[in-house]
C-alpha cells in the first residue's frame, strides 16, 4: 500500500510517497523562483509557479502497478484558527481532484503537523506516537519560531499547543534578510551557513527572552550595523547563526523547565543548519530531521494519511 502526501507551502512544491509494507519514503520537492535581491514572493505568485510545477514534481512518482490507498494534503498552515495562505490550496485542490477521479479517501492537515511527523521519521522517533507522555517540538521556518506541546490525538494524529515563539522576526526571516544584505540568493540558509562556517570569531549572544518567547528584530540590526562597519561577512553570518542558536537554547530551556526532561524534536529548514544544533544536541533529549525531512516536504503528510488509514510502526 502506498501513500501520496502533497504540500504546496511558501516556498516549495513538494509530493512524496510512503510504502506502509517497505515503511521507506521517496519524495519530489521542487523551489518557487524568487527575484535576485527580492526577500518573498506575493501570494499570486506562489499559486502560480506551484500550478506550474506541480506536473514535474509528482512526474514518476507513482510507479507502474502501485496503487494509492489514500492521499494527505497539508491545506493551512497551523491547526488554529484564521490559519490561511492562499498557495495551500493548489495541493488541496489538486488532492480532492485526485480522489474524486479515483475514488481514493483525502485526508487534510497542517504543515505544521506535517513537519513534525517527517522529522519524527526521520529521526527514528515514531515511536513517540505510541506514546502516553507528550514530547516538545520545535518547527522553526521562515514563517514561525514555534516551540510546541505535543500531544498525540486519535482524530488530529498530534495536537500542537503552543508553549513560546518569537514575539517579532521568525528565525527563517532574519537569515534571509541578512544572506540578502550580504549579497546571497533568496533562500539564504545553505548559503549563510557556509559562508558562517569560514569565520574563526567566537560570538557567543545573549538571547533576549521574555516570558520563554524570543526576539530576533534586534539581532538582524546589530548584522546591519556590523555589515556598515565593514565587518567580515563570514563573522556577520556567524554571528546571526549563533544568536538563533541562543535564542532556540533559551526557548528549550524554559519549555523543559516548565514542563520537565521531555523529549525535544526539532523540525523545520532553519533546523537543518548544522551550526544553530551546537549545545542543542549535548544538554537536552534531543532529535533532529536530516535536511530532507527538516526543509519544506510532503513527507509528513503521506505518513499522516497512512496513519488516519490504520497504519501502524
Amino acid at each position: 500500500m502506498i501513500y501520496l502526501g502533497i504540500d504546496t507551502s511558501n516556498y516549495t512544491t513538494s509530493a512524496a510517497i510512503y510504502n506502509s509494507e517497505a515503511q521507506s519514503v521517496r519524495q519530489n520537492k521542487k523551489l518557487l523562483s524568487v527575484k535576485s535581491g527580492e526577500v518573498g514572493l506575493r501570494q499570486s505568485e506562489a499559486v502560480f509557479q506551484h500550478v506550474k510545477q506541480f506536473p514535474d514534481v509528482t512526474y514518476g512518482l507513482v510507479r507502474k502497478g502501485e496503487k494509492i490507498a489514500a492521499i494527505g494534503v497539508s491545506s493551512r498552515p497551523r491547526n488554529i484558527d484564521g490559519s490561511y495562505m492562499p498557495c495551500f490550496m493548489v495541493g488541496e485542490t489538486v488532492a480532492k481532484s485526485i480522489s474524486s477521479v479515483g475514488n481514493i479517501p483525502v485526508y487534510t492537515t497542517s504543515h505544521q503537523v506535517g513537519h513534525v511527523l517527517a522529522a519524527l521519521y526521520s529521526c527514528h522517533r515514531l515511536d513517540l506516537l505510541d506514546a502516553e507522555k507528550p514530547f516538545i517540538a520545535f518547527h522553526v521556518s521562515g514563517g514561525t519560531t514555534d516551540c510546541l506541546l505535543i500531544r498525540v490525538d486519535k482524530e488530529e494524529v498530534i495536537t500542537a499547543t503552543e508553549i513560546s515563539s518569537s514575539l517579532d522576526l521568525k528565525a527563517g526571516q532574519l537569515i534571509d534578510r541578512v544572506g540578502v544584505m550580504l549579497g546571497l540568493e533568496f533562500p539564504c540558509g545553505k548559503e549563510l551557513e557556509k559562508l558562517a562556517a569560514e569565520s574563526t570569531a567566537k560570538f557567543k549572544p545573549k538571547a533576549t527572552i521574555k516570558d520563554g518567547s524570543c526576539c530576533l528584530s534586534g539581532v538582524e540590526n546589530q548584522c546591519r550595523d556590523m555589515f556598515n562597519k565593514g565587518a567580515n561577512k563570514c563573522d556577520i553570518a556567524m554571528f546571526a547563526l549563533r544568536s538563533i542558536e541562543s535564542a532556540i537554547y533559551e526557548m528549550t530551556a524554559c519549555a523543559t523547565d516548565k514542563f520537565g526532561s521531555l523529549p525535544v524534536v526539532y523540525a523545520g529548514g532553519v533546523m537543518s543548519d548544522k551550526l544553530i544544533r551546537g549545545r542543542l544536541e549535548n544538554d537536552f533529549d534531543s532529535y533532529f530531521a536530516e535536511p530532507a525531512f527538516s526543509q519544506d516536504n510532503a513527507v509528513g503528510v503521506a505518513l499522516f494519511s497512512a496513519i488516519k488509514d490504520g497504519c501502524t510502526f
